[in-house]
């Protein structure tokens, strides 16, 4: 009966095996912690994975976004569109740039942002526009491009889509820079962090330095030259954003596995959808025709007019009984700290008040996702 199992199934949950822990291990014992040879040698293999010149490891996906805005130059009396449903820190990293987020409505079936809604917001003000791979679908951005003025930037917030892939390109080689996020709820993680990744050599210079206060060489360079004790040249104002040595390694471990870890969820994914098919009130998030999904999240949209109960009571229901349950994500025009930017977008607000994300991670036992699918359909037949 429901109410009297123990178990508890979690949203998300980190896979860290022996192989992390033993090259943690070897980063203490080499007495090296901060950003060093483990942090190079995984920026060298995330940019190979994901078909870029560069990448740049920093503290988070948040500082990545907030560095790469910088970076491009943009700053007050500034405005970079930000689909209206995605997590917080898409815009915030806009304002600590002292820029306008503009919020644009998303496309409900793929929580993405709706192209077509880019073209209204459109002023002579615009710099950028931040397309956000939600829960690792990539967005359309040949779509974007094609409304898009050439001189406009496109950032990627690649947060959810490490591994994802857009037609045969892969998530963070789309735009002139992509930013990716190595918190523990991502597919691969190094407890925080992120990787800035782009093609633009110029830029990546720019980003090296910035997320170093500023210096003219890596700490790293300096410390393993000559003279060590020659302090770099700082000819701009830049950030500690760097990462240590201890999540760079952990980082390349992680990779080595991203694929097997995609092709798991994949399978999990695959078999929510074939057992959850009856339940008309709960729809499956979508899939790319042409691409690879990074499958950070299994987020669902209930249809209120035919759901037992409302999602809220749904979710109350199902954590009674230990199975984690999420929404999506915000909409960011209906947050306290964005009421001042008037912005309507119904599509975003509705997702926020119907997704309902379900656990997929590469933890979860045999029976889990059986046990989430058996409670969804108990639930149909406890009618409010």
């Amino acid at each position: 009966m429901p109410g009297t199992d123990t178990r508890q199934i979690s949203i998300a949950s980190p896979s860290i095996g022996e192989e992390e822990i033993q090259a943690v291990r070897e980063v203490l014992e080499s007495g090296w912690l901060t950003q060093g040879p483990q942090v190079s040698a995984f920026e060298d293999r995330f940019a190979e994975m994901h078909g870029v010149k560069h990448a740049i490891a920093v503290t988070s996906c948040t500082t990545g976004l907030h560095l790469v805005l910088h970076g491009m130059g943009i700053g007050p009396g500034d405005e970079v569109i930000v689909p209206a449903f995605t997590w917080v820190a898409t815009a915030n990293a806009v304002v600590h740039c002292g820029a306008t987020p503009v919020f644009v409505d998303i496309d409900r079936y793929t929580y993405n942002i709706d192209p077509a809604k880019i073209v209204e917001a459109l002023t002579d003000r615009t710099r950028a526009v931040i397309p956000v791979h939600l829960f690792g679908l990539c967005a359309d951005m040949d779509a974007i491009r094609e409304v898009l003025p050439d001189n406009l930037k496109i950032l990627e917030d690649a947060a959810c889509a490490a591994g994802a892939v857009y037609k045969d390109r892969p998530a963070g080689s789309l735009g002139d820079a992509a930013v990716f996020s190595f918190h523990p709820r991502k597919t691969i993680t190094t407890g925080e962090g992120g990787m800035v990744t782009t093609s633009d050599s110029v830029l990546a210079e720019k980003l090296r330095s910035l997320r170093n206060h500023g210096a003219s060489i890596p700490e790293e360079k300096r410390h393993l030259s000559a003279r060590p004790y020659d302090l770099s040249e700082f000819s701009r104002v830049g950030f500690n954003y760097r990462m240590t040595d201890l999540q760079g390694a952990v980082g390349l471990e992680q990779l080595k596995k991203l694929d097997s870890f995609i092709g798991e969820r994949a399978q999990l994914a695959a078999v929510y959808r074939e057992e959850m098919a009856d339940l008309k009130w709960l729809h499956c998030p979508a899939e790319p025709s042409d691409g690879q999904h990074g499958w950070q999240a299994f987020v669902t949209l209930v249809d209120p007019t035919l759901a037992p109960c409302p999602r809220n009571k749904l979710m109350d229901r199902l954590h009674a009984i230990g199975i984690a349950t999420r929404p999506g994500t915000h909409s960011l025009n209906n947050l306290g700290a964005y009421q001042a930017i008037k912005s309507k977008c119904p599509v975003a607000s509705e997702c926020a008040a119907q997704t309902l994300a379900l656990p997929l991670h590469n933890q979860m036992k045999e029976g889990d996702l059986q046990s989430v699918v058996v409670e969804l359909k108990q639930q149909s037949l406890l009618v409010e």
